[in-house]
């Protein structure tokens, strides 16, 4: 009871981190905090999947609810219809999703994050470039095995089990629908440049225009013609589409094929009306 007024009503946490801005009430909780934070040791492994984690009850929590469903009432989100599998979980949630905390931020770029394992991973991928996870099927590379599994589940066996009510558009992920559904249909686009009328429904997309477009800041540039851009992926379909004459994106109806997905849209569109069809 002394340890929780002190650190939630007094806020009292002498125990502080030499790398990071970590603190605690406890010497215990910060070396846990160093040992899986800051020297990656997550010793407590699961023995279904390839989770683990550096607490033994985080490890409990996971198996309940990841392999065997269990959820509690207790940790449902009121805002949304997400439910966790415990309070601590909920909270994340909140202040990341709803409450928009992002207080892990980058010391190389403005990315942010909710989550300390999330900057960590994007430094490793983005500015050391570390992506260990090769796909056996094409040359595609994660920085971690769940982004792998994503990948290979959602490109190489089409296993996109969440199919969009308006449109013949599936994800492999919900949050990838609800993103699409609010972007596409419902034309929610919250990120809005502070410079110009632009807006995107994804908060990296409105970085890399403003980065792109008003700062001029295009570093991949292709090796054939004088294109660049500021984005790696950008600069990766550009050389596909154009210098390899690429199209993998099918239309359903005819024989159209096109090097970009929104070229096909607004084939679909102009074409076979498939936008008015979806209206009605």
């Amino acid at each position: 009871m002394k340890t929780h007024i002190e650190s939630v009503h007094k806020g009292n946490k002498p125990h502080k981190c030499s790398i990071c801005d970590y603190a605690t009430t406890q010497k215990r909780h910060l070396k846990r905090h160093i040992l899986s934070v800051h020297e990656g040791k997550k010793p407590h492994k699961c023995s279904i999947c390839d989770y683990s984690t550096s607490q033994k009850n985080h490890l409990k929590i996971h198996f309940e609810s990841v392999h065997e469903g269990k959820k509690s009432i207790k940790s449902k989100c009121s805002i949304c219809d997400l439910t966790l599998s415990s309070k601590s979980y909920l909270k994340k949630h909140i202040d990341s999703v709803h409450d928009g905390k992002k207080p892990h931020e980058c010391l190389f770029c403005d990315y942010s994050s909710s989550h300390s394992t999330h900057l960590k991973r994007h430094i490793e991928s983005v500015h050391e470039g570390r992506k260990p996870y090769k796909c056996s099927y094409c040359d595609y590379f994660a920085s971690h095995k769940p982004g792998l599994k994503t990948h290979i589940e959602s490109v190489h066996e089409g296993n996109k089990p969440y199919k969009c009510t308006y449109c013949d558009y599936s994800a492999s992920q919900k949050q990838t629908l609800n993103r699409h559904i609010g972007s596409v249909h419902e034309g929610l686009k919250p990120y809005k440049c502070s410079l110009c009328d632009y807006s995107s429904s994804r908060e990296h997309r409105l970085k890399t225009h403003i980065r792109s477009i008003h700062e001029g800041n295009k570093p991949h540039k292709c090796p054939v013609c004088d294109y660049n851009t500021s984005c790696k992926s950008h600069l990766k379909k550009h050389i596909e589409a154009v210098h390899e004459g690429k199209k993998p994106h099918k239309c359903s109806k005819c024989d159209y094929s096109s090097s970009y997905k929104c070229d096909l849209k607004k084939h679909l569109e102009a074409v076979h009306d498939w936008k008015n069809k979806i209206k009605n």
